[in-house]
């Protein structure tokens, strides 16, 4: 535990005030209806959006990620995220528009707007389960871990007692402010946390951390190999596994057919739910636009830079240490068992050479000498963050930790508002009591936010790192990321498509979690070569996408299409135009009727030539800040004028793209 002054706890405790405060003052609004408790009454303006939906991805989880993914992969491995941004920007200027045009409460209202009869209603309410409840649970027990090993760092709490404290604050103000007060709570902490990592990452480069010697940014990339900082995987040597897992697979493929929380396909989440929120069609795009720039080119470097001292300070472990600790725990055996089994007879110090053997075996031994306090089951490189946070000077480490805090509750009222907005909307008002008056929708949207909290916390308890937990999400919406971008454009999705899609993709990666081990799955690709050219998580993935895939299109044209009357109704609301509804347009006209998406001009090229310009001038930004934090400043220049061109011609084609 690294011991917090009473200035610190100052800071902290002002802080969470503050936060709680804001909760209560939103709370007469928000107890008016179940819409100004989830949508806030559809009046919020495009800046506070674009903050927040930034903040709500701004966990204190997400830099213990990045540290986890530098440790292994170096800079490079954030294109497994990074890659996420040509979701962002598609959703920014081709499915922001349609879904504040469809009005709807929640995003999964959309099952009974564009498909028909039982099995939309069903799809409904089992994705307001499936999405709402275990999705979502597992999306907070991610948030979670990161709380609960910030707590054991900095607090010297166990895992039980981090979750309670954390779960009272935002418990308190995300159960009574409704989205209105998780709204401007994020604006709030999200000042608060953008403050605190940069002031962390220039401490922790100037301050010589754990008598490394480093003082400056140049005398830190003299300690670190090229392959840690460059921004694309090296492919020396003939590897190219790294080069495919982190660059090639998320850009050609990840992007666009992987569904994950705040980066969905086609827009969705909490992101549609703040879309919805927005005054209008305007500001709805306004707001994903913020989101995508703060996002990806304004937050990353700060963590980035943390990560990168943390090599330095908290060096990995080299292939040949790995093997000396793996034959030190063979040759030891009975010592380990009886270690492990909570023998009583052996002494502390024979302990503490166990643990650390056992760390150092997988790279994490200056992990465990560094925090002998930490429980094993948590020793993984995300833990390095805190780590590095812990060892700020009075004051600041108040702030820092008060921007983590600030992080963890933003993040968790939004899922637990989102998740309670899927329970309450698509299933209890849907399915359960749709009568229920407006005094009796929030009650029991407190009720599930409060459920949602509980289960959130329980299920951090059985994870152990970030990245592990990233890839079992990743896998698990594998393959249903087409369907979200298809359904808008294409007539021939229907209900049974996202049915067979959501099915076939927790199957697959139920496969995967329990019979790959056992089978030895991934020995055999090893010894086939196929871990050559990529690594076994990429190809989970691939081989998720593929089934997946395969499966919900052989099911679409083997059932039959959604009523024509519902797809022609769905146009007129949507307009979203294109070659896809000609059947609905030829069928409308056959009556004498029109759908307002047959003239021609559906807006979807120039939305993606606005998508491509909007991610160029996104990396070009993150990419020029590198470079120039490197000292690289012909690149950093050139990429800089890359970004301002790309932000000057999408500034001059948005007023084109059609509104109303």
């Amino acid at each position: 535990m690294f011991k917090l002054t009473l200035l610190d706890f100052s800071i902290i405790v002002g802080f969470l005030v503050a936060v709680v405060g804001v909760g209560a003052a939103a709370a007469h609004r928000s107890s008016r209806s179940a819409s100004d408790y989830f949508l806030s009454g559809r009046s919020m303006p495009w800046w506070l959006l674009g903050i927040s939906m930034v903040a709500c991805t701004f966990s204190c989880g997400t830099p213990n990620l990045i540290t986890d993914i530098v440790r292994n992969d170096g800079v490079a491995g954030n294109w497994v995220w990074w890659a996420f941004l040509l979701t962002g920007m598609l959703t920014v200027f081709v499915y922001a528009k349609l879904w504040r045009r469809s009005e709807l409460d929640t995003d999964l209202g959309f099952y009974e707007l564009r498909y028909s009869g039982r099995a939309a209603a069903a799809l409904r309410g089992f994705r307001a389960l499936y999405l709402g409840v275990f999705f979502n649970v597992m999306s907070l027990a991610i948030g979670s871990l990161a709380a609960i090993k910030i707590g054991q760092v900095i607090f010297g709490l166990s895992a039980v007692e981090t979750l309670l404290w954390a779960s009272v604050g935002v418990g308190i103000y995300a159960t009574l402010g409704g989205l209105t007060g998780s709204i401007w709570a994020d604006f709030f902490q999200y000042a608060i946390a953008m403050g605190g990592s940069i002031a962390a990452s220039v401490y922790l480069i100037r301050a010589d951390v754990g008598g490394t010697g480093v003082t400056t940014l140049a005398g830190l990339w003299d300690r670190l190999p090229a392959d840690k900082l460059s921004f694309f995987p090296s492919v020396e040597g003939g590897d190219t596994a790294l080069l495919v897992t982190v660059l090639v697979l998320p850009l050609a493929v990840q992007w666009w057919n992987v569904w994950y929380p705040g980066a969905e396909p086609g827009g969705g989440g909490y992101i549609a739910q703040r879309m919805l929120a927005a005054k209008n069609e305007k500001h709805a795009i306004g707001a994903t636009l913020l989101f995508n720039f703060m996002h990806y080119a304004v937050r990353t470097w700060p963590w980035l830079l943390v990560a990168l001292v943390s090599l330095v300070a908290l060096p990995k472990e080299t292939p040949q240490q790995m093997v000396r600790s793996q034959a030190w725990l063979s040759e030891n055996a009975a010592l380990v068992q009886t270690c492990r089994s909570g023998g009583v007879a052996v002494s502390p110090e024979a302990r503490m050479e166990v643990r650390y053997h056992t760390a150092a075996a997988r790279g994490h031994g200056a992990l465990a000498k560094a925090f002998p306090e930490v429980e094993d089951a948590f020793l993984r490189d995300d833990i390095a963050y805190p780590g590095m946070i812990a060892r700020l000077p009075a004051g600041l480490l108040g702030l820092v930790v008060a921007s983590l805090i600030a992080a963890h509750m933003s993040t968790v009222a939004t899922h637990l508002n989102w998740g309670a907005s899927y329970v309450v909307n698509d299933f209890y008002l849907r399915f359960i009591k749709p009568d229920a008056t407006p005094r009796q929708q929030v009650r029991m949207a407190r009720i599930a936010t409060v459920l949602l909290l509980v289960a959130g916390s329980g299920a951090a308890l059985l994870l152990q790192g970030a990245k592990g937990a990233f890839d079992v999400l990743l896998q698990v919406g594998a393959g249903t990321g087409l369907i979200y971008i298809l359904r808008w454009f294409w007539w021939r999705v229907n209900a049974w498509s996202e049915i067979a899609a959501m099915v076939i993709s927790f199957l697959v990666a139920v496969v995967f979690k329990t019979v790959a081990e056992p089978l030895g799955l991934e020995g055999a690709m090893r010894e086939a070569g196929l871990l050559s050219v990529m690594a076994f998580s990429g190809w989970k993935l691939v081989i998720g996408i593929a089934v997946t895939t395969v499966g919900w299109l052989a099911v679409t044209y083997l059932t039959p299409p959604e009523e024509m009357a519902v797809l022609a109704t769905f146009c007129r609301k949507i307009r979203a135009g294109g070659p896809g509804w000609r059947n609905v347009e030829r069928w409308a006209a056959s009556r004498g009727e029109t759908v307002g998406a047959g003239d021609g001009r559906s807006g979807l090229p120039l939305g993606i030539l606005c998508m491509m310009l909007g991610c160029a001038a996104v990396w070009g930004l993150l990419f020029a800040i590198g470079y120039a934090l490197y000292g690289k400043w012909g690149y950093a220049g050139a990429l800089g004028a890359v970004a301002a061109l790309a932000t000057i011609w999408l500034m001059r084609l948005v007023p084109r793209i059609r509104f109303g």
